[in-house]
């Protein structure tokens, strides 16, 4: 974690220059950084191999550790940088996290061609949900609101 002010591609750089050494150092070819409203960074590589966890991804690393440096989950006005355009499971934890911008080097077809399945992703949400194998079902039920309903009737219930 350091202060900086520099421009979208001395940050995007960065990303590069940290994927890269990723790879040498037996991890993905992915680096991301985030930027907080403040100027503080915050740096994340893949990490899926070495922590055999799938979510590992950078970009997901590097608000890991952002949220925590800066004590909250809520990044707003904060900016991702990544070696490669997010895959939804990231674009959208940048979501959550109220990230206000995001930029990338290399693109899903990029990563596509080098084995990743980010193209992929995407096209499955776009609604081709026959080329991957996940079968997702809702169960009905009475009780399927029940922790909603409980959530709105909590009033010491932390807003996210």
């Amino acid at each position: 974690m350091s202060s900086t002010d520099g421009a979208p591609a001395q940050h995007l750089a960065r990303a590069i220059e940290i994927a890269t050494e990723n790879v040498r150092n037996d991890g993905g070819p992915f680096g991301a950084l985030v930027v907080s409203a403040d100027g503080q960074v915050f740096e994340g590589v893949n990490r899926v191999t070495a922590d055999l966890d799938p979510s590992a991804h950078a970009e997901v690393t590097a608000i890991r550790r952002a949220c925590r440096g800066l004590g909250t989950f809520d990044l707003s006005g904060a900016t991702l940088y990544s070696s490669c355009e997010p895959c939804p499971m990231c674009l959208g934890t940048a979501l959550w996290a109220r990230i206000e911008r995001v930029y990338f080097a290399a693109d899903r077809e990029d990563a596509a061609a080098a084995g990743f399945d980010d193209a992929l992703f995407y096209r499955y949400f776009d609604g081709h949900t026959e080329i991957m194998p996940v079968t997702t079902i809702e169960l009905p039920g009475m009780q399927r609101v029940a922790p909603f309903e409980e959530w709105r009737r909590t009033s010491t219930r932390i807003e996210y």
